[in-house]
């Protein structure tokens, strides 16, 4: 018996879960960068191994869930054609333009020129284009996730020359460098996109084998996670300024106390 289809507009409750649960973790950690910033709990995020993995953990599943989420959206083609596609596209991109220049004002040094919404906005339609690859998405991701770890031996070896050219802001968003730019968040296409397209082929996989998962309801404990991966682009665009001006409150109290 074929699985039954999502209907038109109809949410995959796990999926938004799943992302609300990204969403409060990165909370977390933006949090205690935050406070490390302003020095009320210096911590050393650029090197320590608690939090550089939590933020691969916490990237990796956002674009695990990205890509399942084309998965639904190429699954509910009459409402999620390229129209509608590309209006959600485009809010992406002005978040991400956004954010760098919230960044730059900040961290004019190490201001966000390629960041997790510069990437998704890249690899989004890199995903939507490669849907049809189906079970090919699984090779293709692997290779994605090998790709730079090949690039960064070979241009710290034999082809050393060639690192300035992909080293530079026009070409280091493809993530094939000797060595990470000095930016506040980095995201290239790659290996990132790795990530995005096993997500793709797990949703299409379930989609054809188990589609009865997807529209389960989750339980009442975690409904509030779901509302809050339904609200997910205006809740990242929001969650720092809130923190940081809270902090700054907070400091100017204790000034002037």
């Amino acid at each position: 018996m074929p699985a039954a289809r999502l209907g038109a507009g109809a949410r995959a409750d796990g999926v938004d879960a799943l992302r609300g649960l990204a969403m409060v973790w990165m909370t977390v950690f933006h949090f205690c960068f935050d406070l490390s910033h302003f020095r009320y709990w210096p911590q050393d995020f650029l090197h320590d191994p608690f939090w550089t993995l939590q933020r691969t953990a916490i990237v990796s599943l956002f674009l695990l869930c990205a890509g399942l989420g084309q998965a639904l959206a190429l699954e509910q083609a009459q409402a999620q054609g390229w129209r509608r596609f590309g209006r959600r596209w485009l809010q992406i991109a002005a978040c991400a333009l956004l954010v760098s220049l919230g960044s730059w004002l900040m961290f004019p040094r190490s201001y966000i020129h390629f960041g997790v919404l510069h990437g998704m906005a890249v690899m989004l339609v890199l995903a939507r284009l490669s849907a049809p690859w189906g079970r090919w998405l699984w090779p293709a991701g692997a290779v994605a996730l090998v790709l730079p770890v090949l690039a960064q031996w070979a241009l710290a070896g034999p082809l050393a020359d060639a690192a300035p050219l992909f080293q530079g802001k026009a070409l280091n968003w493809l993530g094939l460098v000797a060595r990470k730019p000095y930016t506040e968040d980095y995201v290239p296409v790659l290996p990132w996109l790795g990530v995005m397209w096993w997500g793709l082929a797990a949703g299409q996989w379930l989609l054809r084998r188990h589609s009865a998962w997807l529209q389960r309801p989750v339980p009442r404990a975690a409904r509030p996670l779901a509302v809050l991966g339904r609200w997910s682009l205006s809740y990242y665009m929001l969650h720092q300024p809130v923190m940081i001006g809270l902090l700054l409150a907070v400091g100017w109290l204790l000034g002037a106390h």
